[in-house]
């Protein structure tokens, strides 16, 4: 018989691997759906701002059913981690800031990172900081609310549903560009990319 995922599992699974970056953002779903006593979004009932474009987006994805596919995951490049989820329903929405050094620096697993990074670490090495990782996933799933984030309700004006527009072919690529993105150059309807080519002649 096969059991349920939990929640935990399922971000896990989208994202790849488990990260504290992953848990940052689970942690960040789970107590705005909470404050906001709502369940994840079936259709466009929520709307998520997220302020990066770090591994945490991935589990807000997962919890509370925002995506750029439906048109509720709102992506602005911040580089804050900072995420606003509102409800339509109810008009309510809250922001959580997570608090900045969550965990204490340690030199020696930056450099492990590094070898990690570069491919270096040997195999004990690699085993050494899978276990650091998830000590810190661990850490960061357990504390304390209020040692995690700032959590606030705000007022939220939220965009519009998602619309279809209609297309048009560009001039120059030839392919199709939504009306709302495309741009008139020398008195033809071109696309974005097609729009900006410059050139002073080298």
């Amino acid at each position: 018989m096969c059991m349920e995922k939990s929640d935990w599992e399922k971000c896990r699974d989208f994202h790849g691997h488990a990260c504290p970056g992953l848990a940052i953002g689970y942690r960040a779903a789970t107590m705005a759906l909470a404050a906001l006593a709502s369940v994840r979004s079936a259709d466009e009932e929520l709307v998520a701002i997220v302020e990066n474009d770090a591994c945490g987006v991935d589990a807000v994805q997962v919890l509370a059913g925002c995506s750029l596919g439906k048109g509720n995951l709102i992506y602005r490049d911040y580089g804050k981690s900072v995420y606003t989820i509102g409800c339509r329903n109810s008009g309510k929405s809250v922001r959580i800031a997570v608090k900045n050094n969550l965990w204490p620096k340690d030199p020696a697993m930056v450099a492990l990172r590094e070898k990690i990074n570069n491919g270096t670490a040997n195999f004990a090495e690699r085993e050494a900081f899978h276990r650091h990782q998830h000590d810190r996933i661990h850490y960061i799933l357990e504390m304390p609310d209020e040692e995690f984030c700032e959590l606030r309700h705000v007022n939220v004006e939220l965009p519009a549903k998602a619309s279809i527009f209609p297309s048009h072919t560009c001039a120059v690529c030839g392919e199709a560009v939504m009306e709302p993105r495309a741009r008139v150059k020398d008195g033809q309807i071109v696309c974005i990319p097609c729009a900006e080519q410059y050139s002073r002649g080298w």
